[in-house]
């Protein structure tokens, strides 16, 4: 009997997208720098913006992909979430800012400048205020628009939460606060999602290695902080290094049962506000 040559495993290329933010920069570094053994995957990295991304999805254009939360509802046949990589605010979230103090009561007259309507904000924004005008901003913008009286007020997603004080803004709401006090439970504004059809094994095998590369990145925090800093948009390092750690937090390693259950309660929440047209089934890949 002839032996025959070891024949060389055939590689396999995995599509994953996500944002350019620092976040999710920081969260990808180990799989984006080639740190780690991946048992014949090659990750094939694509950076754009998360509404880009949340339109993408509904094309099930990428096999993993960072989404906001209010468009998994639209995509949910296609894609099941990941047990981790999600960006979880614990008593904080996406910020309501004026230029002059404003009560939290008056957002339904106001005009806001929201990120996009698929985005997580702009849900939780409308679960408390179904009613209130506004108009459709780039994120990066929000500030400049609320400062030059486009809209009466802003919805940061983003570092913008972070220095929205130092550029003369006022705080109206934050979300994350208020849906603590409402639920007792987190925020969860994104999350990343899986094709569904690439079966159970390939999504188990592709999770093992998601999850492999986030605690890579907060084992070598400076490192991946320093790789996540050249998409931080001119940062300052601190305030990048602060973004990052409220957002790559323990509920991005897994969301366990309080991030979970904060996920189908916003969307069950959506649903009955009438923002979601059906009721969502939240399912995790285990």
């Amino acid at each position: 009997m002839t032996a025959t040559p070891d024949s060389t495993p055939e590689i396999r290329t995995i599509s994953v997208a996500h944002s350019p933010d620092s976040d999710d920069a920081f969260m990808f570094y180990g799989l984006a720098t080639n740190k780690l053994e991946t048992d014949g995957l090659k990750f094939e990295h694509t950076l754009k913006d998360i509404q880009s991304l949340n339109e993408d999805a509904k094309n099930g254009v990428f096999d993993v992909t960072a989404i906001s939360f209010h468009a998994y509802a639209y995509v949910a046949d296609k894609y099941a979430l990941l047990p981790h990589g999600a960006s979880i605010g614990d008593k904080y979230g996406p910020i309501v800012v004026a230029k002059e103090q404003r009560s939290a009561d008056e957002i339904g007259k106001m005009k806001i400048a929201v990120p996009g309507e698929l985005t997580s904000a702009f849900l939780a924004l409308k679960i408390y205020e179904p009613d209130f005008e506004y108009i459709v901003v780039p994120f990066d913008e929000i500030i400049e628009a609320v400062q030059k009286g486009d809209a009466d007020a802003g919805l940061l997603i983003h570092e913008g939460q972070l220095f929205y004080h130092q550029m003369g803004l006022y705080k109206v709401l934050d979300l994350g606060e208020w849906w603590h006090e409402k639920t007792g439970l987190p925020l969860p504004m994104g999350g990343n999602v899986i094709r569904r059809d690439l079966g159970e094994d390939l999504m188990k095998q592709v999770s093992k290695h998601l999850h492999r590369s986030i605690v890579y990145s907060m084992d070598n925090r400076e490192d991946a902080l320093a790789y996540a800093m050249q998409f931080a948009r001119d940062m300052q390092p601190e305030l990048a290094d602060r973004f990052v750690a409220m957002w790559v937090n323990d509920l991005t390693l897994d969301y366990g049962d309080r991030g979970r259950e904060a996920v189908k309660l916003l969307l069950k929440e959506g649903f009955e506000k009438g923002v979601i047209p059906h009721l969502v089934d939240v399912e995790f890949v285990d």
